[in-house]
């Protein structure tokens, strides 16, 4: 202690004034904490300031006033002060952040501030995937501090720590939350958020992202009102429909300009977003579980941690928002050792063979792919049990070998002979009606007595809350990843969770069963991660149903969309990437007509929007036209060229054709701004078409860009300022890459 500070890097408590000033790069966050009854207040949190003492912002000094001065008032107070982590049912008649019921059946709640403790690094999550700091040669935390705050409920004698990670390097805030039962009775937590925020309302607008299967995370931008706007998902599943994100934007927010606060959660399952405005008009932003059937027995001694919130904000309109999320992804979540490394590209044989496949047909494959440049063939769905269409035998995981004689191993040593890697299919979650595993244990699955379960794609799902049931599917996955040189692992999960019911947990823990199965996924991903520390696991969830920062703990990637028309992936890894690095994004060239859409692209073009991700093939190469399997080792070639661009570089979205109906341009640019490669997707041809202006960002001001291939040399200024003109292309879905590199 020192003049009244507690300081360490990025987090300063001012003892005097009681406020806690949290600095990143570029941001602060400020909370303060009240006289008497200690309420812990949200004051700030925008643009990086040098001043702490914001505590006016609380309105404490103005009318109801904080208890000690109006107790007659003190509903007033407590319905309009901005609680940093609200309760419920003593007077804050806006949504809490928490809710409890008693065994005597009460359900209110409130914390105050106790103390407090900054320290360097932060804790694990126990069970939970969570952003982690980096660390030195000592093994020591390098470049992240936590705040944790104490709070308690002195009724209920409840106790929540808050805690807040800030990271050197990047522009956002990490906030966890752990409730602990420190009475002699049991309570009951009927909701937990991450995260609450409390601000004025500055005509905000909420940018969210939706769609269904094969459309997913399509941008959506709506003004805000009074009421609760927002995104749910009550699916198990982060979802097709709607996404774990939401931003709160200024009007007029665009690309380079306005303020944005975003919120996205660490966590794979069911979820709630919400963003309500007041009488007060102002806005009480939320993230956390789904409290919808949710409902967790905290007996006495427990305790229960949340998932893991994000909280950017940007000055710089949606791009900052995007380069802070993209930069701390690739650093503080993502572990796999092929984070920093170019994946192999992959053929998929799904839409080349669906079910219908022997080892002849793809060894085929494989030589025609290997003479190509592809690198890997991955052998999807099909290859076990009696599976001989998407009926029967999913959960039975042992190798059918009248379609594989010598099983996985021998095809796998053909497929590594021709110089190759091997990958399989695993849909490890899931359990149909028909099959062995089914017949002896039906109580594996979820279900409640009584009722018919729903099935989806003709199977159910398994109670990955129940420890024997991972144990079981672990012990079936170990033996086949044991047996065979397999150097990739794509993770499928096909439908949603429905008829919740655990044959396991008694009465009143069937509230937990969607939390306990998220816990019970998590637990086989980092099994499997462990075990096989090498394999390059790739998340899938019937294409992009549970793509979020959760399963990117666990894999570096994840399957984009099972919509692989070129055309349709434009919208949908734009949403994608507004958030997510281009390195995550699973995206292969398929066969056209596109067995999605039924569109025709050129081959060309599937590329390019490929390339924008991990890029790989989902074709039957030797069946496709000769000259789209001419263009192949071009492709290949590309990749090389371009990938470590594409996965370490600042991404900027241009131009949108969900906007403009016409065309589409992304551009990536090196993080020392020497080279730059801009994606053009000409959407619809037109007549009379002039050449399209785009301006480019990213680059040094300073210096000379010259574009590869072609003759002059242009300015940084020029390229991002003036702009630079793009020839139009002849007919629809005509697509080009332009390379700058600094001179």
């Amino acid at each position: 202690m020192k003049e009244g500070k507690e300081k360490s890097m990025g987090i300063t408590y001012f003892e005097k004034e009681r406020i806690f000033k949290l600095d990143t790069k570029n941001t602060s966050y400020l909370i303060g904490i009240t006289d008497e009854e200690n309420f812990i207040g949200h004051i700030y949190y925008g643009k990086k300031l040098e001043d702490h003492n914001l505590a006016y912002l609380l309105r404490t000094e103005e009318s109801p006033y904080v208890p000690s001065v109006n107790a007659r008032d003190r509903v007033s107070f407590l319905d309009s002060f901005p609680m940093e982590y609200p309760g419920h049912g003593t007077g804050d008649y806006r949504e809490a952040a928490f809710r409890v019921k008693t065994q005597a059946g009460h359900t209110a709640c409130s914390l105050s501030y106790v103390s407090h403790e900054i320290f360097a690094g932060k804790k694990e999550i126990p069970g939970l995937p969570a952003s982690f700091a980096k660390t030195g040669k000592d093994g020591k935390p390098e470049g992240c501090f936590t705040l944790e705050l104490l709070c308690t409920d002195s009724v209920l004698n409840l106790t929540a720590v808050l805690s807040y990670s800030v990271f050197e390097d990047t522009d956002v805030i990490a906030r966890h939350v752990s409730i602990l039962n420190n009475s002699e009775n049991t309570i009951w937590l009927t909701k937990v958020s991450s995260m609450c925020m409390d601000m004025d309302n500055r005509e905000f607008e909420a940018i969210t992202l939706h769609g269904s299967w094969a459309r997913e995370r399509h941008i959506q931008r709506q003004k805000i009102g009074i009421g609760m706007q927002g995104v749910t998902s009550g699916r198990g599943e982060s979802g097709h429909q709607d996404h774990p994100f939401i931003a709160l934007v200024t009007p007029n927010t665009t690309q380079d300009t306005g303020e944005v606060y975003g919120v996205q959660l660490v966590y794979s399952g069911n979820y709630e977003f919400r963003a309500d405005v007041n009488q007060y008009d102002s806005v009480r932003l939320q993230a956390g579980i789904n409290p919808v059937d949710f409902c967790w027995k905290l007996e006495a001694g427990a305790h229960f941690d949340a998932p893991e919130a994000l909280l950017t904000y940007s000055a710089s309109g949606l791009s900052g928002m995007t380069a802070h999320y993209h930069d701390f992804i690739r650093q503080h979540i993502i572990r796999s050792p092929y984070k920093d490394k170019k994946r192999p590209i992959l053929i998929n044989n799904w839409e080349a063979t669906y079910f219908d496949f022997n080892t002849e047909k793809l060894l085929a494959i494989a030589k025609e792919a290997a003479g190509l440049g592809i690198e890997m063939l991955v052998l999807d769905d099909g290859w076990f049990g009696a599976r001989s269409s998407d009926n029967c035998a999913l959960g039975d995981w042992v190798v059918n070998e009248e379609k594989l004689p010598g099983g996985l191993s021998g095809l796998a040593e053909e497929i590594n002979r021709l110089g190759m890697k091997f990958g399989l299919w695993f849909e490890p979650e899931m359990v149909s009606p028909d099959s062995d595993l089914y017949r002896k244990h039906p109580d594996w699955a979820i279900a409640v007595p009584g009722r018919t379960p729903g099935r989806a794609r003709n199977q159910y799902v398994l109670d990955f809350s129940r420890s024997e049931v991972v144990d079981g599917v672990w012990e079936m996955m170990e033996r086949v990843l044991s047996s065979a040189n397999i150097e990739y692992v794509k993770w499928d999960m096909n439908r949603p969770l429905s008829d919740l019911g655990s044959a396991a947990l008694p009465p009143d823990r069937q509230g937990e069963l969607s939390h306990r199965y998220m816990l019970g996924v998590y637990s086989l991903q980092e099994r499997l991660v462990s075990r096989f520390p090498n394999i390059l696991l790739e998340n899938c969830s019937g294409g992009g149903a549970r793509y979020d920062a959760g399963m990117l703990y666990y894999s570096p990637q994840i399957w984009c969309s099972d919509d692989t028309d070129a055309i349709e992936r434009l919208a949908i890894q734009e949403g994608t990437a507004l958030i997510y690095p281009l390195s995550t994004i699973g995206a292969h060239v398929s066969d056209c007509p596109n067995h999605a859409v039924g569109r025709v692209t050129p081959f060309e073009t599937r590329g390019y929007v490929a390339l924008a991700g991990t890029f790989g093939y989902e074709l039957d190469v030797t069946r496709i036209p000769e000259e789209d399997r001419k263009q192949i080792p071009a492709q290949t070639a590309m990749y090389h060229k371009y990938n470590d661009l594409v996965r370490e570089g600042d991404y900027f979205r241009l131009a949108s054709a969900s906007e403009n109906q016409m065309y589409d341009s992304w551009q990536v640019v090196s993080k020392d701004g020497t080279e730059s490669l801009v994606t053009f997707i000409q959407v619809k041809g037109r007549t009379g078409q002039r050449s399209r202006r785009i301006f480019l960002r990213g680059l040094h001001p300073d210096k000379k860009y010259r574009i590869e291939g072609e003759d002059g040399v242009f300015g940084g200024d020029t390229l991002m300022y003036a702009g630079l003109q793009v020839a139009g292309l002849w007919g629809d879905f005509q697509g080009k890459l332009i390379h700058l590199v600094q001179v």
